[in-house]
């Protein structure tokens, strides 16, 4: 373990000798680790090839924590330690890259390594020897070393010798300020223990502690680990909160008895599904390497089987609470309240709210969708804009709530059947659970 205090004992040129790190991928990740690296005093130059995705930060407009977003404030005044651009060639300029692009699944649930081969490819172009290289992206074990050792191996830059290449998974918790950046340990694997100590000492600049391992397959595993473990997790509160309703049993209540117990015990809770880029996807970048290699996991393959299925789930459940009050699913007006895959978010990326929405739509729901957040959606080639401050529960039939966020939520008056998908609202006589 190297701490923040003890980098300059890691076995890489002092920090202060770096010009600048390049942070690959403004999004979710990347935006938050370039603006924890200018306040670490490292001059920093973020490259996206979204022009959109560039205005928005240059103009202060990302969805960001408050703390982030003083942080780009100040940023923006200070544009020769902070720059963001389009232009692939600034990766040339830098003695350090940052890859942090989405590693999403397609519609098969394989991985969709389009963003990620892309660029791997221009860090590769642009790769000059004494770069380092850190590769953050989860993907599956080996991808570092085929999307990025082998290329710059063909390119005459040997890792270890010409260039530093590593793999550290990237650990942000979007929306999430209760532990703060700095906090949270990183895992480090590298190409060799000099590509490892220089991660390290760059790495060190924004956390306390860096995690060493013995290879870059080792720390890609960790990271499929991480996720896995809270979707095997997630799926077992959700069969858990089944379980509890057929034995007509409060699974909240049930979840937080459990929980007093000091050890042995994590409290994980049930809901709509899960969605963003990490749980519902990283578990099938291993399921898929696995398949190739003719290795079947049943307990992972089975949690993400009841993940997926998950939003079914929600829409059959809609359906029983009508029906409870003489009505059909068909031609009833059902309000999704909440579209964002998790409170104060605006990021709808695999949102079980988007599933739940079309599979209301398929069984004949007239579906209007309300989020204080998030403008609109699109649900299978149709656009559901979010209705205005002055909603009303009582227009409605049916009120699922897949997302409640901190402020300006639907009232709920109380009179209408509410399916609580999220399983945090004070319950009434007419609350159901999933």
């Amino acid at each position: 373990m190297t701490s923040i205090d003890e980098a300059s004992s890691v076995s890489a040129p002092a920090f202060g000798d770096v010009r600048r790190v390049a942070v690959v991928g403004l999004g979710y990740v990347g935006l938050p680790t370039s603006l924890a690296l200018f306040q670490a005093d490292v001059p920093v130059t973020g490259v996206d090839i979204s022009a959109r995705r560039v205005e928005e930060i240059s103009h202060g407009w990302p969805d960001l924590l408050p703390d982030d977003m003083a942080l780009l404030r100040a940023a923006r005044q200070e544009t020769a330690r902070f720059r963001v651009t389009t232009a692939i060639s600034a990766l040339a300029e830098v003695d350090t890259v940052i890859v942090c692009v989405p590693t999403p699944i397609d519609e098969s649930l394989a991985p969709d390594l389009t963003m990620l081969r892309s660029a791997c490819a221009a860090v590769v172009s642009c790769a000059r020897p004494g770069q380092t290289i850190i590769l953050t992206s989860t993907s599956y074990v080996g991808c570092t070393r085929e999307l990025l050792a082998e290329p710059l191996r063909q390119r005459g830059l040997t890792p270890g010798e010409d260039v530093y290449l590593s793999f550290s998974p990237e650990r942000i918790n979007p929306g999430n300020d209760t532990i703060e950046h700095f906090e949270v340990p990183r895992v480090v694997g590298g190409a060799t223990a000099e590509c490892v100590s220089r991660a390290a000492a760059v790495l060190s600049r924004v956390v306390r502690w860096v995690h060493e391992v013995s290879s870059m397959e080792a720390a890609e595993m960790a990271k499929l680990l991480e996720n896995t473990f809270r979707a095997v997790n997630i799926s077992l509160a959700n069969e858990f909160s089944d379980v509890a309703h057929h034995l007509d049993l409060d699974p909240i209540e049930v979840l937080q008895a459990a929980a007093t117990k000091p050890y042995g015990f994590m409290p994980f809770y049930p809901g709509p599904g899960v969605g963003g880029h990490c749980i519902p996807c990283d578990p099938h970048y291993l399921l898929w390497q696995l398949r190739r290699d003719h290795i079947h996991p049943p307990l992972i393959s089975s949690a993400m089987q009841g993940i997926s299925t998950r939003p079914a789930r929600i829409v059959d459940r809609a359906a029983a609470v009508l029906e409870s009050h003489g009505k059909t699913l068909r031609g009833s007006r059902v309000l999704v309240s909440g579209v964002t895959y998790k409170p104060d978010v605006a990021d709808t990326r695999e949102s079980p709210a988007l599933q739940v929405i079309g599979g209301l739509v398929r069984r004949g729901a007239d579906v209007s969708v309300h989020d204080p957040i998030v403008p609109e959606v699109e649900v299978a080639g149709t656009t559901f804009k979010s209705l205005g401050d002055n909603v009303r529960d009582q227009d409605y039939d049916l009120v699922v709530v897949c997302c409640r966020h901190s402020r300006a939520n639907v009232p709920l008056s109380g009179e209408l059947p509410v399916l609580d998908a999220t399983y945090r609202l004070p319950t009434h006589a007419n609350t159901h659970m999933p």
